[in-house]
């Protein structure tokens, strides 16, 4: 049987609603086709590993960055969508704060992926994310120039998150501004989540996941 080529971009592969991409119901998903990773195709998945996929799908309505690579550790799986559930629903940062975190983290790693999928989120006004960070702002960010935020919430978590990757000491006098302006529920929610965008980084840059990847079309 001839091999077919696999589609690697939705441009590549257009599917009408409930309709499933053969490379995806086959077993012909043989090469890279998310950086270096390989997606795991759904007829591969184990009732755990897809239990996982379908949660990411209720959650979401896609199974997107990480969460590609991710859906192969079905344990770990389900303790991390979890987590992304949160900080989309239920933190106490907003958008914007989440925002100013995210890319100033991913950035400091250099994950190309994470940094294309955050600019255009960071500045984004609607639906997906109203964080409405001016252009200008997000692009000194992940250059790593100065900014300046006029609102003290987010000017604290832009200070206390520079702290963190660069010195990695927060100074005694931004611990107190930043617990007085965030409290303690809101400096949790941020050390949190630098972390979590560490991990989201690491995963992506091992597999060497470049801007605007979008891997298997499903």
């Amino acid at each position: 049987m001839s091999s077919m080529p696999i589609p690697t971009t939705r441009d590549e592969l257009t599917l009408s609603p409930g309709e499933h991409s053969p490379a995806v119901q086959t077993d012909r998903i043989t090469q890279a086709s998310f950086g270096r990773y390989r997606e795991m195709p759904l007829s591969e998945m184990s009732p755990e590993q897809r239990a996982g996929y379908d949660h990411i799908m209720r959650e979401r309505g896609i199974c997107p960055g990480p969460y590609k690579i991710w859906v192969e550790n079905a344990p770990l799986m389900n303790l991390l969508v979890p987590i992304g559930t949160y900080y989309r629903k239920h933190s106490s940062l907003n958008d914007t704060e989440r925002e100013i975190a995210t890319v100033l983290i991913v950035a400091k790693w250099g994950a190309a992926y994470a940094i294309g999928e955050h600019e255009w989120i960071a500045e984004s006004t609607g639906g997906y994310s109203a964080a409405a960070i001016p252009s200008e702002q997000v692009e000194r960010m992940i250059i790593g120039l100065p900014v300046e935020f006029a609102d003290p919430r987010q000017q604290a978590v832009y200070e206390v998150s520079l702290a963190l990757i660069h010195s990695r000491y927060v100074p005694k006098s931004l611990y107190e501004r930043a617990v007085t302006v965030l409290g303690n529920v809101g400096v949790t929610d941020l050390t949190v989540l630098l972390g979590y965008f560490s991990m989201v980084a690491f995963t992506l840059m091992f597999h060497d996941v470049p801007s605007g990847a979008e891997g298997i079309a499903r």
